[in-house]
């Protein structure tokens, strides 16, 4: 097997899609130190600035005296703090919802999730560029799997049409981690009414950036329904580590009884659900950085010029720009760190093939003057590179 192994991570590295751990020398931030090297940074999901917040820092410090480092046994057994119960309710409550509930991971939210509230008779209408985590879920739950193509809710309302399954579930990305686009909500939740499916969002790279004050999808869209339930993930924009899943106090009271990925799990520190509960206090009192990262993503839409590079259509954090082949990602990434900027290079299977990009994230953290270095370098590097 050694060998075989061996043999596959040579034929990676060959096809230019061996990846590789940069290690973190610094705070995460938008100028830090990554293998040495000082670096502005536009390769983070800390889309908020708050990894490196001084409030959360103070409630981890504070709540770590309090309530000591590990969680040391199950939610079900010991191991549910009060800072547990106060960043569910916080977390819920700021994205409009009656309950929430922690997970670990945003991973183990989706596998709990979908697992938890399907089988195999049932079926998952899913769309083909979903998260892994999503796609992973689905073939753990044993469902029907059913996958439409990006956006396609034509090709998705044929097939509600033709399900005879109990329990139908449509799963989707709120935000496509490696596009930046928006799931149609409106849409997608009418459907779900008219043909008698539930919802499952995952607003992993919209919470903290979509919606007033960064209340995610459900706020962009003015947007409520008990069919909804609603994920996302906490160390992207919340700046801190885990997720949580909110919706209806049945449905969430039914994933502590059966979300395997939450009950067989030992409950995370609880400093870190007080550090949550200081991220939700920044959004909410900290209007002017939402309307910072805003005003970021605007201006660098406006003024990225490129002629032979194709920048997708986002109005999130996240800015591809699709270059096409593997080695001419990798070496528009390195000519660019060379210059002592980070942004990191997308290649298959995370995304279509010759699609290859650099996956551009805008922080509340960078100034005006980062955004037009960045964008300064990538009209340099279609000249150098593509003379």
């Amino acid at each position: 097997m050694i060998e075989q192994l061996k043999a596959e991570l040579v034929e990676r590295a060959q096809a230019g899609l061996k990846r590789k751990r940069r290690l973190l020398q610094s705070p995460q931030a938008v100028h830090l130190v990554a293998d040495g090297q000082r670096l502005l940074s536009f390769a983070s999901n800390d889309y908020l600035g708050l990894a490196n917040h001084p409030d959360l820092i103070s409630a981890l410090q504070h709540a770590a005296k309090e309530a000591g480092v590990g969680g040391g046994a199950s939610h079900l057994i010991t191991g549910h703090h009060q800072f547990h119960h106060d960043a569910e309710l916080s977390l819920a409550g700021f994205v409009g919802l009656p309950a929430g509930l922690l997970f670990s991971t945003g991973y183990m939210a989706n596998m709990g999730v979908v697992a938890a509230l399907l089988g195999r008779n049932d079926a998952i209408f899913a769309d083909k560029l979903n998260h892994a985590s999503l796609n992973d879920a689905a073939i753990l739950a044993r469902a029907e799997l059913n996958r439409y193509a990006h956006q396609d809710l034509v090709q998705l309302e044929k097939m509600l049409i033709a399900s005879t399954a109990p329990r139908k579930l449509v799963i989707v990305d709120a935000v496509f981690s490696m596009d930046g686009d928006i799931a149609p909500l409106p849409q997608l939740l009418a459907l779900c009414e008219k043909y008698d499916a539930y919802l499952l969002l995952d607003d992993a790279h919209g919470f903290g950036v979509l919606g007033e004050q960064g209340r995610g999808i459900l706020s962009h869209f003015n947007v409520a329904s008990p069919r909804i339930i609603y994920m996302a993930t906490l160390g992207k924009a919340a700046g801190v580590a885990g997720a949580f899943v909110a919706g209806d106090t049945i449905i969430i009271e039914y994933l502590i009884q059966s979300a395997n990925t939450y009950i067989y799990t030992t409950a995370g520190p609880p400093a870190l659900a007080a550090a949550l509960v200081a991220a939700v206090n920044v959004m909410q009192n900290d209007e002017a950085r939402h309307q910072h990262l805003q005003d970021l993503i605007a201006y660098f839409k406006q003024h990225l010029s490129l002629k032979r590079w194709q920048l997708m259509p986002s109005d999130t954090a996240i800015q591809p720009i699709v270059v096409g082949g593997n080695e001419a990602a990798l070496s528009l990434s390195e000519y660019l760190l060379t210059q002592g900027v980070l942004v990191p290079a997308i290649r298959p299977p995370t995304v279509p093939k010759n699609t290859a990009r650099l996956r551009i994230s805008l922080s509340a953290a960078h100034t005006l003057d980062d955004v037009n270095l960045l964008i300064q370098h990538l009209h340099e590097a279609e000249k150098v590179l593509l003379a």
